[in-house]
C-alpha cells in the first residue's frame, strides 16, 4: 500500500517527504534545506538559527487570533541503525518503508518515526488551509539524538509561543509531563601490541540478532546488551589466555547494542576445550535470556590468526573493567511507580591498533543520582588504567503537576478518547529540559503516536495510533486559551 495514502493523507505525505531526505544527526544540512524551502514555499515566515534549528511562523485563523501563540517542537535528526545484512547508506539515500498491517516499517533499517511523525504532523499544520488553530511557531531542532545540540544552542529570546507542544513521546495514551537528563561516560585507554604467537589459531565471535531498542525508554525491559554479552565470553577466554586481536560493539550511545564481533588468537591446544566451553556458556546466556531475545545467536568462526594483539594484562584490564561496570537499571523512582530513575547503557567498545574506547550514556531524573552513577562508572574504568570523560550532560525536565496546558490536554483526551490519558514522566532525554532553562515561563507537555523499537532496526509506528495522535493535537489547539 502507498505509504501517502494512508489517513490523515496530509501527515503520511509530509512523512513520505521527509523520509526521502537524508538526516543523520551531526549531518543535517540537507534536511535543513528540505524545511527552509518547505516553509518559504508556504510564504510563511521562516528562517533557521545560528546552529541550524528552523523556525516557522504561522498566523492565527480567523477567530482564534486572541489565543495563546503555541510553539510545535520536533527535532529534524534521526538514530540511524541498521541489520548487518542490509546494504544501504543512510548518507544519500531515503528510507524504504512498507506497510505491515497497522504499522509502518522500514527494509532492514530505523524508520524515522522517532521524531519524524512529529515533524510531519506539524508540517500538516503549516500547510493546511481548513484547521482551526491559534497563532504557530514551529520549532525544528538539529542533533537532538547525540548531543541535543539545536535545543542547547537555541538562544533566548527567539520564541514568541507562551505554550509548548513537544510532539516526541512514543505511547499514544501518555502525556509526558518530564524526562530524565543524561551525561556522556567516555573510557579510553591504549595498549602495547604483541606479534601474535607462532601457531595460535584464529577465531572470530559474532554476537548478532538481539533486539536492540531505546537505550532509555527500553532500558527496563531486560534486553540483552551485546557489549556485556561478549565480554562475559571474553571474560571465559581469559581462562585459556585467548588474545584480542579487535573488538568491535555497537555504534551509537541512546541505541541498546545489538552486534559485537571480536577476532582472537588461542593456542592450539586449547582451542577444542574453549571451543566447547563457549558454545556452553553462550547456550546458558541464550536460555537467560530466551523470553526477552528469543533470536540472540553466538556465531564462531575459525579463521586466519591475527598478526597484532593485545597484551594479557591489557586484555585483563579490559574485560574487568567492562565487566564491573554498571549496565541497566540501577534505580527506580521512588515519586512516581514503574518509572526509571537511574540507568546507563555500556553503548560502544571498540578495540583495535592499540586503542581502546567504551561509550556509555548514564541517564537519570534526579541529577546527583546522575552524577553518582558516573561515578561509580568512572571508578570501574580508572582502575584499570583509563582515562575518564563526562561530556554531553544535559538536565532533566521537571515535572510540574499544576501545567494550564496539562488540564487542557488531559480534559481533551478524555472528552475525544472516553478514558483518561496516563500523566507520565519518561526515561528518556525530551528537549523540554534544555528548552525550558531559556523559557522557564513557557508552559509545555509532550505527547506523540506508538511507536515501537525505536533506534532499532525494528522500529515501527502505529498507522492507527498515528490517527489518533492527529486528533488528539488538532482538538488541543482548538481549546487552548
Amino acid at each position: 500500500m502507498d505509504i501517502k495514502k494512508l489517513k490523515p493523507t496530509s501527515v503520511w505525505k509530509n512523512f513520505s517527504r521527509l523520509n526521502a531526505v537524508p538526516r543523520p544527526s551531526k549531518k543535517e544540512e540537507r534536511v535543513i534545506s528540505f524545511m527552509l524551502e518547505f516553509g518559504n514555499g508556504l510564504g510563511l515566515e521562516t528562517f533557521s538559527d545560528e546552529i541550524g534549528n528552523v523556525i516557522i511562523r504561522k498566523p492565527a485563523t480567523k477567530g482564534m487570533e486572541d489565543k495563546k501563540m503555541i510553539t510545535l517542537q520536533s527535532h529534524l535528526d534521526m538514530v540511524h541503525q541498521k541489520n548487518a545484512d542490509t546494504v544501504f547508506d543512510f548518507e544519500t539515500q531515503g528510507i524504504e518503508m512498507y506497510v505491515d498491517g497497522d504499522w509502518v516499517k522500514a527494509n532492514g533499517t530505523t524508520l524515522g518515526a522517532d521524531n519524524g511523525m512529529g515533524v510531519a504532523a506539524i508540517m500538516a499544520l503549516l500547510e493546511s488551509d481548513d484547521i482551526q488553530h491559534p497563532a504557530l511557531e514551529a520549532l525544528f531542532t538539529i542533533d537532538e539524538e547525540t548531543g541535543m545540540t539545536g535545543a542547547f544552542e537555541l538562544k533566548a529570546g527567539v520564541l514568541k509561543g507562551e505554550i509548548l507542544l513537544n510532539l516526541d513521546t512514543e505511547e499514544d495514551d501518555e502525556i509526558d509531563i518530564g524526562c530524565a537528563g543524561g551525561i556522556d561516560v567516555t573510557a579510553t585507554r591504549t595498549y602495547n601490541e604483541k606479534e601474535g604467537a607462532h601457531g595460535d589459531a584464529g577465531l572470530e565471535i559474532t554476537v548478532k540478532g538481539l533486539k536492540g531498542g531505546h537505550s532509555g525508554m527500553d532500558i527496563h525491559k531486560g534486553l540483552g546488551n551485546a557489549n556485556k554479552i561478549m565480554n562475559r565470553l571474553l571474560f571465559l577466554g581469559l581462562e585459556y589466555n585467548v588474545r584480542i586481536s579487535s573488538l568491535n560493539g555497537g555504534s551509537l550511545r541512546n541505541a541498546i547494542p545489538r552486534e559485537s564481533v571480536c577476532k582472537l588468537n588461542i593456542g592450539r591446544k586449547h582451542t577444542d576445550k574453549f571451543l566447547k566451553k563457549i558454545q556452553e556458556l553462550s547456550e546458558a546466556i541464550k536460555t537467560e535470556l530466551r523470553v526477552q531475545e528469543p533470536d540472540l545467536q553466538v556465531a564462531l568462526k575459525v579463521m586466519k590468526p591475527a598478526k597484532k594483539v593485545m597484551g594479557l594484562g591489557a586484555q585483563e584490564k579490559l574485560v574487568k573493567a567492562v565487566y564491573a561496570a554498571h549496565n541497566g537499571v540501577y534505580a527506580m523512582s521512588s515519586a512516581i511507580d514503574g518509572l526509571v530513575e537511574t540507568s546507563n547503557n555500556i553503548a560502544i567498545v571498540k578495540v583495535g591498533k592499540g586503542e581502546i574506547s567504551i561509550g556509555c550514556l548514564t541517564r537519570s531524573s534526579v541529577d546527583t543520582a546522575k552524577l553518582d552513577l558516573a561515578n561509580s562508572l568512572r571508578s570501574a574504568f580508572e582502575i584499570s588504567g583509563f582515562k575518564v570523560e563526562f561530556s554531553g550532560a544535559y538536565p532533566g525536565w521537571n515535572p510540574n503537576p499544576h501545567s494550564e496546558i496539562l488540564t487542557v490536554a488531559k480534559n481533551t483526551y478524555l472528552n475525544l478518547f472516553k478514558e483518561e490519558p496516563r500523566v507520565v514522566a519518561c526515561h528518556a532525554g525530551l528537549e523540554c529540559g534544555i528548552l525550558g532553562q531559556n523559557y522557564p515561563e513557557v508552559d509545555m507537555v509532550s505527547f506523540g503516536p506508538t511507536i515501537l523499537g525505536a533506534h532499532s532496526p525494528d522500529e515501527r509506528v502505529s498507522i492507527s495510533s498515528v490517527q489518533k495522535f492527529w486528533s488528539l493535537l488538532l482538538e488541543i489547539l482548538k481549546h487552548t486559551n
